[in-house]
């Protein structure tokens, strides 16, 4: 039985296993989504979601210059012990996310952090684009809507392509280290600094 990507992603947001284990799950339950859940939790692995929850007192200060040194960034990531904090993972998903936030120049750490004011400037400069259209009202609405869900997903770093895997968001590369290292992570907050040549 061939598995959807869509099977996997679902299941993945679930249980936050990794991509190759949640399609192996799934072929061996005949792609149905429950019983994958179940044979996930008898083989041990680890629930994202409970992780999320525990406390992140541990961390590190990532950075990333480009070669041309006149860009890069800073990232401050948590974790919940300094054991993982020293973790060579760890650190790498560090420099990864300081790499990701020179590269795109995000704005925002969520989609759902874009403030209100911001998303109604958008909203405006999308509807005086599309005045005078002939499309009826619930299209223009909708093409609005996606407009507006399409510019948070670009300017919030979490729900950014990973620059070194596009496959995947940087929420769901957090979410693997989360599984593989055993511990919450989180990123508290991020900073880039370019100099602007004349």
């Amino acid at each position: 039985m061939k598995i959807k990507a869509e099977q996997v992603k679902k299941l993945r947001e679930i249980t936050g296993v990794s991509i190759s284990k949640c399609k192996e799950s799934l072929e061996s339950c005949g792609g149905d989504l429950k019983k994958a859940i179940l044979d996930l939790r008898k083989k041990g692995e680890t629930s994202v979601a409970k992780k999320e929850k525990k406390q992140t007192g541990e961390g590190i200060i990532a950075s990333y210059i480009h070669s041309n040194n006149a860009v890069g960034a800073l990232v401050k990531i948590c974790c919940e012990t300094d054991f993982v904090a020293r973790n060579e993972d760890f650190k790498q998903l560090g420099k990864d996310i300081a790499m990701q936030v020179t590269a795109t120049s995000p704005k925002y750490l969520s989609a759902q952090s874009v403030p209100a004011e911001v998303l109604e400037k958008e909203r405006k400069i999308e509807e005086q684009a599309l005045e005078g259209t002939s499309k009826p009202k619930e299209i223009v609405a909708k093409i609005i809507e996606n407009k507006l869900n399409k510019f948070k997903e670009e300017n919030s770093l979490l729900s950014q392509s990973f620059i070194k895997n596009p496959e995947i968001t940087v929420e769901e590369l957090i979410k693997e280290k989360i599984n593989k290292l055993g511990e919450n992570i989180k990123i508290i907050e991020f900073s880039r600094l370019e100099i602007h040549k004349k």
